[in-house]
């Protein structure tokens, strides 16, 4: 067994420790008020049998927790109280070096709570090391000095979570939709070079490579680009090509036939897609950004975005290389094709490719085939979010389709009526539109649901009272996150700022405007309701007698208290499906050290995500998605919905089926598989999930391999793929999850 160390290494658990402590203050007590030896042995030994039964790896502090609850189970109050006086001695010996042991122990690569929090970055690399570094200082200083000890204090209890503390001493933002249009057709600048408009599609694609890098490099959340601003590039390659061609055969005397002039300038057009979506590929996997970590980027294909007929086709042909390319995957150390995190692929589901006989109905196939394999693209039905994104003045199934901010940040509807007046000054502004790219989230904070429930008692009064006292602590820890904003300048981050991906503000000016009336968002993000409704109802929230109506409830109560907010300070709250990666395990730990272990409720690693059927239940595919579109209604700034499919290359009929279905059903969907590769024996199954000394490793069926550096373990985290490993929660998560289809 094991067990964490306050300064977030993992030891093995000693106890004989206990009992040295408990004899050490047994000690200091008059004889006739002392335990026995067998008295504190039993302690001892009680303690190691509920640390082992915790369901987590127990840290220090819980541990001493339960020696004081022994001893005073024993009678032993004023050993109890020699107890408690030596560890505040020693807590206050502490305080002055936790952060610093922490940065020793996390560049000693020491610290596993460190090491798994982000399964995207290597802790072993120095610039992760950096990035860590930096984040304990700025969380440290964010605890003793900026933020509120109420929110402070409920975000060490696991009450509430308040999301990148390590960014916070900064004045950054979370995510973004950047605005690739402006930025390539009308110019940018980077790092003091000014970057003209291309003149062909792989300059384009390589300047947004550049762009993308630099985004990421001054916020600390996902960033999305739409591919239909590149595709325009195409047709200059065309016109470009075009003339070489003329001048390469009038060199050579020819008189060019237009038909074979034709097909010559397209295949070198295609030559030239395949070149610049691959320069985006290679790019976005193999760029590292100042916190260790490749960029956090989604790329959108959604053909209805195209201007015209002929941007439409150049669209689509960038669509089919991307698919492409992504279904081949990227090569390993090896040599060997795996699956890449990133780029996320977006895959927008509409009229012209979503039935058989469609124009466009080829690339859906190729799609479909890609998902199979490298587990994205991800959908978005144009129907149903055409039915629920409604700008001002639009209609119920006339409204917006745009994709989210990363794996599942939504902005909402753009309510201006004209463009918010181009408060941006962006260059390519269109006031009879709606404006999406160059906003942005300005923070997330997320309540633990699952704790509001217990600390009710099941007593449903007490729950609504203790709901809202907790959501509005998320508030206030938002408007911490709002006003940390609130008077930075366009100078910290030009290229965000000054130069188009955002916005293009003077030198010297704020960027107060672009935080209020609905231009960018404030998340309220929510965790654990299946959990919750589980605990006050003694239901699951999809069992219709009860559990699903309470689940709805607790939903419309967080959207009403977004409205409300929205109402009294002109800024978009919106409510938030959290995307649980650390938090999970973090939240689940917080509950059972809170409340025990309750069986349904606080019994597992971690609890569940948002809004999501739970892991474990039995639920076919499409119940699964159409009991979850109610939710991803009422869940407007994020949601995504998935199923956990097996391998599907030979039944691809199959994924069509689930297409379609998304299509008309649920705004926002994938489908999640598996895809692994042992580098000691090649193996290219799916890497189970052990238990090794009650910890949980990932091990190779095939040779029984255990080295996490010798082996590609892709799974679907959170709404993006994870490639490295992840913490002791999220990975029980993931092997206890049942197949839907």
């Amino acid at each position: 067994m094991r067990i964490i160390k306050r300064n977030g290494s993992e030891v093995t658990f000693d106890v004989e420790k206990i009992v040295n402590a408990i004899t050490k203050a047994n000690a200091e007590v008059p004889s006739d008020e002392r335990l026995s030896t067998k008295q504190i042995r039993d302690a001892s030994d009680k303690v190691a049998e509920l640390c082992q039964d915790c369901g987590h790896t127990p840290a220090v502090e819980e541990i001493q927790d339960m020696v004081e609850d022994q001893i005073m189970a024993l009678g032993a109050f004023n050993v109890a109280r020699k107890y408690i006086i030596y560890r505040y001695v020693q807590t206050q010996k502490r305080a002055g070096n936790t952060t610093d042991d922490r940065i020793l122990s996390l560049i000693e690569c020491n610290n596993e709570e460190v090491k798994q929090e982000n399964s995207n970055k290597n802790p072993m690399v120095c610039s992760v090391q950096r990035d860590y570094m930096a984040g304990e200082v700025s969380k440290d200083l964010s605890e003793r000095m900026l933020l509120p000890a109420d929110v402070v204090r409920a975000h060490n209890e696991g009450i509430i979570h308040f999301h990148d503390m390590d960014y916070y001493v900064q004045h950054m933002h979370n995510c973004a939709l950047i605005n690739l249009d402006d930025m390539l057709q009308n110019g940018t600048v980077i790092s003091g070079t000014l970057i003209e408009k291309p003149h062909s599609f792989s300059t384009a694609c390589n300047i947004a490579t550049q762009i993308i890098a630099q985004v990421a490099s001054n916020q600390y959340g996902g960033q999305s680009i739409s591919l239909a601003h590149l595709a325009p590039f195409v047709d200059v390659s065309r016109h470009k090509i075009r003339r070489t061609v003329i001048s390469e055969m009038n060199g050579l005397g020819v008189e060019p036939d237009p038909e074979k002039l034709d097909k010559v300038v397209e295949d070198r057009v295609r030559a030239e897609i395949r070149r610049g979506v691959q320069t985006i590929q290679y790019q976005v996997v193999t760029l590292m950004t100042t916190n260790g970590q490749a960029p956090f980027v989604t790329v959108f294909m959604y053909l209805n975005e195209a201007k015209n007929e002929q941007e439409k086709h150049d669209l689509a042909m960038v669509i089919e290389e991307t698919l492409r390319q992504r279904y081949q995957g990227v090569k390993n150390e090896q040599g060997v094709w795996i699956t890449p995190a990133f780029p996320k692929l977006i895959y927008v589901l509409e009229p012209d490719n979503i039935e058989e006989g469609s124009k466009y109905y080829y690339l859906t196939q190729m799609a479909a085939k890609c998902t199979a394999r490298r587990m994205v693209p991800d959908y978005i039905s144009e129907k149903i979010m055409k039915q629920d994104k409604l700008s001002k003045g639009e209609e119920p199934g006339e409204g917006d389709c745009y994709t989210c901010m990363g794996c599942r940040s939504f902005l909402t509807p753009d309510r201006s009526g004209n463009g918010f007046n181009n408060v941006a000054n962006a260059k390519n502004y269109d006031p009879t539109k709606p404006k999406y790219y160059g906003r942005f989230n300005q923070g997330v904070c997320t309540i633990n649901l699952v704790d509001v429930a217990c600390s009710s008692h099941r007593d449903m009064d007490e729950f609504w009272k203790i709901f809202d006292e907790r959501l509005e602590l998320c508030r206030k820890a938002l408007m911490c996150r709002h006003n940390r904003l609130k008077g930075t300048l366009s100078d910290a981050a030009p290229i965000l700022w000054q130069y188009g991906a955002l916005a293009r503000l003077k030198k010297g000016e704020t960027i107060d405007k672009l935080l209020y009336d609905g231009y960018s968002t404030l998340s309220l993000g929510y965790a654990g309701l299946a959990e919750t409704v589980r605990y006050m109802t003694g239901k699951s929230h999809t069992d219709p007698d009860g559990g699903t109506d309470f689940a709805l409830q607790v939903m419309q109560h967080m959207n009403d208290k977004c409205a409300e907010w929205k109402k009294e300070t002109n800024i978009d709250f919106s409510l938030y499906g959290t995307p649980l990666e650390s938090t999970t395990y973090t939240f689940a730990k917080a509950l059972q050290r809170r409340w025990g272990i309750i069986p349904g409720v606080t019994d597992k690693g971690y609890i569940t995500n948002s809004y999501h059927v739970h892991v474990t239940e039995k639920i076919d595919a499409f119940k699964k998605l159409k009991f979850e579109s109610q939710f991803q209604r009422l869940s407007p700034g994020g949601a995504i919905s998935y199923i956990e499919v097996p391998n599907m290359q030979d039944n691809l009929e199959a994924v069509m089926t689930v297409i379609k279905y998304i299509y008309n059903n649920i705004m926002y969907a994938e489908l999640n598989t598996k895809s692994d590769y042992c580098q000691v024996c090649g193996y290219d199954g799916e890497i189970k999930i052990v238990e090794n000394d009650g910890k949980l490793v990932w091990e190779c069926p095939n040779c029984g391999n255990r080295d996490q550096s010798k082996m590609n373990v892709a799974r679907r985290t959170c709404g993006y793929i994870g490639t490295q490993f992840w913490n002791q929660g999220r990975t029980a998560e993931i092997r206890d999850r049942v197949m839907h289809l």
